[in-house]
């Protein structure tokens, strides 16, 4: 049985109506489009000429979807290669010049990625779900891991989580913003 195809579209800026690839969902899962509305109607015009990276980059919507609101770079770390080659068809077709694709598991590149960096960022964490075999400790691992972003690389954090789990108060030297849920999938805040 040939499976279709799957794809999402860009829903503001520059990019708008432009349609990206979405990898298997054997190996990620895809944000919802009322979670990535809510997420950029909350940043605004905060993103733009500022620097965005998606942790776990899948196809790469929300890193795509702050390129089109005005972004100016984004950065991706995907480690399964079919995602990743999907990841870097989509960064090529929206905007080549201002993406970097990175492949390779996020917990051992997101460290040199960041002392990379030369200004500060807004980070989207979307792990895949601890439910997932082999993911139950997911969630401590991303934590250990914001909480070692130096606050000068720092503008905001956003995870995307299972709206089952309660994230911490704190994370670091970060605190915990709000909270918003969308079904199964919540998106929690730090700053």
């Amino acid at each position: 049985m040939v499976t279709k195809p799957l794809f999402t579209t860009i829903s503001v800026g520059k990019y708008k109506g432009k349609k990206i690839a979405l990898p298997s969902l054997d190996s990620t899962r895809s944000t919802k489009a009322i979670l990535k509305g809510s997420l950029f109607d909350s940043l605004q015009y905060d993103i733009i000429d500022e620097v965005f990276v998606e942790v776990f980059g899948g196809s790469g919507s929300m890193g795509l979807e702050a390129l089109s609101r005005g972004a100016k770079h984004a950065y991706f770390i995907e480690k399964n290669k079919a995602a990743y080659q999907t990841l870097k068809s989509n960064c090529k077709i929206i905007d080549e010049a201002h993406t970097t694709p990175l492949q390779g598991d996020s917990f051992v590149l997101f460290p040199t990625l960041l002392s990379s960096l030369s200004s500060k960022a807004y980070f989207y964490f979307d792990p895949p779900f601890s439910i997932r075999e082999g993911m139950e400790d997911i969630y401590q691992k991303v934590i250990d891991l914001i909480a070692s972003i130096p606050v000068e690389k720092m503008h905001l954090i956003v995870i995307e989580h299972m709206s089952t789990l309660t994230l911490p108060e704190q994370i670091g030297v970060y605190t915990l913003q709000k909270t918003k849920k969308f079904g199964n999938s919540s998106l929690s805040y730090y700053r």
